[in-house]
């Protein structure tokens, strides 16, 4: 059961019942994590205009989606993981690079690089050395690209956070669960 329920249209306010109408129309439905932000239009907005201004940047659909499973895996989000496997067949990504992206892998060295900073930025809480900044930069990624990476990484962590918060139920297929490795060949 979610700690905090999704908005209810019917006794939602003007602002809000505004806000749903322009996601739904948008994306042809409301997420509940957005139904479930809009209990603070502030927060729903906030999330909506960086999410937008994202969308309108220099890395493309498939590579945020790639960054929002990196992180929503680093993160244990079902919700995000659930939602982001959505929209990255949306935008194109296969079954396999969907896992790859939890996994933090590719196998393009240059994406590889980006997901493993956005997932070291996670671990490290955005405390990433001179060197981890360097291996990205050394992938062909230019500074404007990293400013992206960085704030893709920090967007997903909030809708993360938010869900675990919130416990917001998953309204999309769920993800399958990964098998764990160790890195050697047994499997646990």
């Amino acid at each position: 059961m979610s700690r905090i329920a999704p908005i209810n249209a019917a006794s939602a306010s003007q602002e809000q019942q505004d806000l749903l109408a322009n996601v739904k129309k948008a994306m042809g439905m409301v997420p509940n994590l957005v139904s479930t932000l809009a209990h603070s239009p502030a927060a729903a907005n906030a999330y909506l205009g960086f999410n937008g201004a994202l969308a309108k940047g220099v890395l493309g659909a498939k590579m945020r989606e790639k960054i929002a499973l990196t992180v929503g895996q680093a993160n244990s989000c079902d919700y995000c993981l659930a939602a982001h496997s959505t929209l990255g067949k949306m935008a194109g990504l296969t079954p396999e690079e969907i896992t790859a992206a939890r996994q933090a892998t590719c196998g393009c060295n240059k994406t590889a690089a980006a997901l493993s900073f956005a997932a070291k930025i996670v671990s490290e809480r955005g405390l990433v050395s001179d060197e981890d900044v360097a291996a990205v930069r050394a992938a062909g990624w230019n500074d404007a690209e990293i400013a992206e990476i960085v704030a893709n990484t920090a967007l997903n962590i909030f809708t993360n956070y938010f869900n675990h918060v919130a416990d917001t139920a998953i309204d999309f297929p769920l993800a399958p669960k990964l098998e764990q490795t160790c890195g050697t060949s047994c499997k646990h």
